[in-house]
């Protein structure tokens, strides 16, 4: 049997979470039997984003696992990071008051 981990994170709380799945398991079997939504309630298993080592996975229903497969679980982004930069690079760029 492959044994796969799922992954999770905020920026309180991490879990990695070993799995052992069937031969051809897709990811998102390996993330309902890791029972990680029972440690983080927030993730919705069949909406959330997923990816296998930083690569989305554009189906994970359909995705079959490896062994050694790291299934990861994405938090929705709450600023576009293009946005995220702009913003550093006004700040950085603005008049200090102090001078």
């Amino acid at each position: 049997m492959p044994q796969v981990e799922v992954a999770y994170a905020r920026p309180d709380k991490q879990q990695i979470l070993c799995v052992r799945v069937q031969e051809g398991a897709t990811a998102i079997t390996a993330v309902k039997l890791s029972g990680i939504a029972v440690i983080f309630p927030e993730i919705d298993v069949d909406t959330i984003d997923m990816g296998i080592f930083g690569k989305i996975i554009k189906n994970p229903a359909d995705h079959k696992l490896r062994d050694g497969d790291r299934v990861e679980l994405y938090r929705p982004l709450r600023i576009d990071p293009k946005q995220a930069r702009l913003n550093r690079a006004n700040r950085k760029s603005a008049p200090r008051s102090d001078q």
